[in-house]
């Protein structure tokens, strides 16, 4: 299967575009709904528990789904489910815009989940089939980057602003305009393949296992801190999920279709890369959050000035995909620029690590934001590019689904891991009669240098285990 090849250059570009577009929502969702929390909980009566359930709700569709939406686009046509998927998440949009209760809410966010999953799914997918040369691949997915990364600041300032001006529900309402505006360019612009429908064939049994095993995961580890990792609880969701994962491997071992091929775990490039992206969204993910706390809770920032001081790591990642990386990838390789990118990760980090109580942000946070920064702008790229590039045209939606599925896995396991150790660490000082701001910092300290080893460790296995693929030819050396 592949999209059409006769499309002239203007119109794959504009094609990207819409991708784009349609991956903003995605992005903006996730930050701007962090931000109009309090005013949800309030509005709707949630208690301190159930409000979880806000962002629960999305993050388990979202994880679960991702495998399969991308599976199903590669079987029955990438056009017809991204276009599925943002109808989706466009209507729970709009019922999260005029949720008045709690049960409203909650179910439309899940819905709001799945879309999501099956848009970020294919229009990764999508873009890897669109762009086949190489150097115009990178170029796309640094374009795609550069979205990804500026969405979420706009999210962190748009939520904000709207929560403020207006209400809550315009954080939800902000993107029917923009989903009925994709979907009727989508309509003309984005090209249609021909599907073969002996190809239509669902591994209905494997594709109900592994969701069932990613969505107790994530309920599993996002719970975990306040269940206790030890728990009859989480104990017994991550053993079902092990379980539902072992069944979901001995059907794909004998189904003649499977969702999942098992020769795909023999390409070393997309293994290795999957791997790396679970251990660099640990850290990212775990910074991101944590970061904010520290200033918030240790510095006294407002969450309008957290915004701000999240822009030049968001603008420097923008800026580098857009051109910058593009360049680095065709002079240095996927297997340089990915290292030294995760590399600078780790320094901001560890920069991070010894902010003080009375921090200075141009001191003590801006060289670790301009490293961060820098460092994730040099290593998206590449890292899909070795994963994506490794699978065969007619399997990108898998590969695609995969990747997603490693970023959401690795962003949840090290965001409750990372966040655990903090808690620990500030509760050990506490009770040693250490003041709660000089425990809470020292907790984030520690926190931050667990994200600095995540990242380390990636750093070893991309210099040790990934092959360099020929420049002249993106597939070339990667199986």
């Amino acid at each position: 299967m592949a999209l059409l090849k006769n499309k002239s250059d203007l119109g794959r570009w504009l094609a990207l575009i819409i991708l784009c577009l349609s991956d903003l929502m995605i992005v903006l969702d996730v930050t701007i709904v962090n931000v109009a929390l309090p005013s949800i909980r309030l509005d709707l009566g949630f208690t301190e528990a159930s409000l979880i359930w806000v962002v629960n709700a999305y993050m388990l569709t979202f994880a679960g789904f991702l495998l399969l939406g991308g599976r199903m686009a590669d079987l029955y046509g990438q056009h017809r489910l991204f276009l599925s998927g943002l109808a989706l998440f466009t209507l729970a949009s709009l019922a999260c815009g005029f949720s008045n209760s709690q049960t409203l809410l909650v179910a439309a966010r899940a819905v709001q989940g799945l879309g999501g999953a099956i848009v970020s799914a294919v229009a990764l997918s999508m873009i890897m089939n669109l762009f086949t040369e190489t150097v115009e691949r990178t170029k796309a997915l640094g374009v795609f980057g550069f979205v990804s990364a500026g969405g979420g600041s706009i999210g962190v300032l748009l939520g904000g602003l709207l929560t403020g001006t207006f209400s809550w529900h315009w954080i939800f309402l902000i993107n029917v305009p923009i989903g009925a505006a994709v979907m009727g360019l989508s309509l003309v612009l984005l090209p249609k393949e021909q599907v073969s429908p002996s190809t239509r064939q669902l591994d209905l049994p494997g594709a109900i296992t592994i969701t069932l095993a990613l969505m107790l995961t994530v309920y599993g580890i996002v719970n975990a801190n306040a269940a206790g990792w030890w728990s009859a609880q989480t104990m017994g969701l991550l053993g079902a999920a092990t379980l539902l994962l072992f069944i979901f491997f001995m059907i794909e071992s004998r189904v003649t279709l499977p969702l999942i091929p098992l020769d795909l775990f023999r390409l070393r490039n997309l293994v290795v890369a999957n791997i790396v992206g679970i251990l660099w969204a640990a850290a990212m993910f775990a910074w991101f959050f944590l970061s904010a706390l520290y200033m918030q809770r240790v510095l006294g920032y407002t969450p309008m000035q957290i915004g701000l001081a999240f822009l030049p790591t968001n603008l420097i990642m923008a800026l580098l995909s857009l051109g910058l990386s593009a360049k680095l990838v065709m002079r240095f390789g996927i297997k340089g620029s990915l290292a030294t990118g995760i590399l600078l990760v780790a320094l901001g980090l560890t920069y991070f690590a010894r902010a003080p109580l009375a921090g200075s942000f141009v001191v003590d946070m801006l060289p670790s934001m301009l490293l961060l920064g820098l460092g994730a702008g040099m290593a998206f790229n590449p890292v899909l590019l070795a994963a994506m590039s490794a699978v065969d045209i007619s399997q990108s939606g898998l590969a695609s689904g995969i990747v997603n599925t490693s970023f959401m896995m690795g962003g949840a396991l090290g965001l409750a891991i990372l966040s655990s150790l903090a808690e620990a660490r500030t509760a050990s000082l506490m009770s040693k009669g250490t003041t709660q701001i000089a425990a809470l910092n020292s907790g984030y300290h520690m926190a931050f240098m667990g994200g600095a080893i995540f990242a380390l460790i990636a750093v070893v296995l991309v210099v040790v285990y990934l092959r360099s693929p020929n420049p002249d030819d993106s597939r070339s050396g990667l199986k």
